[in-house]
């Protein structure tokens, strides 16, 4: 059987079911290398301003490693973050008949990236975007330094048109492309949790027929959750509620705005087993970020499984593959409070619109999801006579 090796800095909730399904449907052997160090399983998130550990199993059904990382400082947010002594060598004893890279901006990921090009097919899984260039000297040079880069990369699997035009911009032609989309599991989102919902309402004393738009993600400066507040309230709408389902460095800022009224609420970050029920209680989900690095929006798949109605600002990555005008929802202009306030004003003034607008996001993300992300994967592996490795 053909071997893959992939490597990547920690367990995500998003990455974990596909390397799970990968290895039930046993096209191929793969085995996970993580890069940050078991430290990992139970992390501070710098976002949410707490140790976040996930009320999924992460690391059941497929074959993984620790790898040691000797960084000083270690974690995702830096460049020297991931120092893994010993990575290379954990990959050869593996034998693989190529390696899939999550990320390329550590220093073990980025050499392990360039000691296996020409020994091995170097595949590639990002979701960065153009979305937020700006045309100074620093992206000119940015730029430059990416195309070095991906001169590395045999091929990326690209999740959605903004992250296909990113590789593009930095020399991977179509050729060298597969698509392999962002998702979430579906199956559980779509899950009917009714009940819960209801009571969530009922708990925060939202009338059944008021409408209740949801925020769920890091209070944090790029998400832009102030200016969801601020427009919010200037609708001046007694039958809208919004919702904040999070925490982060905004969090004092957000509950103490001075205007803020009964109909705005709050509660504490919610792990993943518990958001289906949140996402069903409310009508429409909102993702205001203005960025920088919002490069896709996954919790948008997730309201969307949930039949739900999505507004979104153009700096959200997913917008342009998930997000289509009076179907299913909304882009308004980032950081725009007027254009927000209009397309928030068109959206709540019916919840039969958003209930239609919810039932066709379902239809939409119906076909983004795991099992073409495996299928892509499989379908680039080497053939197994062209194999480098003898077993």
């Amino acid at each position: 059987m053909k071997r893959l090796a992939i490597i990547t800095t920690h367990p995500i909730q998003y990455y974990a079911p596909i390397f799970k399904l990968l290895h039930q449907r046993k096209q191929i052997n793969i085995k996970v290398f993580y890069t940050w160090g078991q430290a990992a399983a139970n992390k501070y998130d710098p976002g949410f301003g707490k140790n976040i550990s996930w009320d999924l199993p992460l690391l059941d059904g497929y074959s993984y490693q620790w790898l040691n990382n000797t960084s000083s400082d270690p974690g995702s947010h830096h460049f020297k973050g991931i120092v893994n002594p010993d990575l290379i060598q954990q990959v050869n004893l593996f034998k693989p008949d190529a390696i899939l890279i999550f990320g390329w901006a550590y220093h073990s990921h980025l050499k392990t990236i360039r000691y296996f090009k020409n020994k091995l097919p170097v595949y590639f899984r990002g979701d960065s975007t153009l979305l937020d260039v700006q045309n100074n000297l620093k992206s000119t040079l940015k730029a430059l330094f990416l195309k070095w880069v991906y001169q590395h990369i045999d091929h990326a699997f690209y999740v959605g048109t903004n992250n296909k035009a990113y590789f593009k911009k930095h020399g991977l032609n179509d050729s060298r492309l597969t698509f392999a989309p962002h998702a979430i599991d579906n199956e559980r989102f779509s899950a009917d949790y009714n009940i819960e919902a209801d009571k969530l309402r009922c708990n925060l004393s939202i009338p059944t027929e008021a409408i209740l738009i949801l925020f769920a993600g890091k209070l944090e400066e790029k998400k832009a959750p102030l200016l969801l507040l601020k427009t919010v309230l200037s609708l001046k709408n007694p039958n809208l509620h919004l919702l904040f389902v999070g925490n982060g460095a905004l969090e004092k800022q957000l509950k103490e705005f001075p205007a803020a009224k009964d109909n705005i609420h709050f509660t504490d970050f919610k792990n993943q087993l518990e958001m289906p029920a949140i996402y069903q209680a409310c009508d429409l989900f909102c993702l205001p970020s203005k960025g920088p690095g919002e490069s896709w929006g996954l919790a948008v798949n997730e309201a969307m499984a949930c039949k739900k109605a999505i507004l979104v600002s153009d700096k959200v990555g997913c917008a342009a593959d998930l997000v289509i005008e009076n179907y299913n929802g909304s882009i308004f202009k980032s950081d725009d409070e007027s254009d927000l306030l209009k397309h928030l004003a068109f959206l709540t003034k019916s919840k039969t619109l958003l209930k239609k607008y919810g039932e066709n996001s379902a239809k939409i993300i119906k076909e983004w999801n795991f099992l073409k992300i495996a299928e892509a994967i499989e379908n680039k592996i080497p053939n197994e006579k062209n194999r480098p490795y003898k077993t």
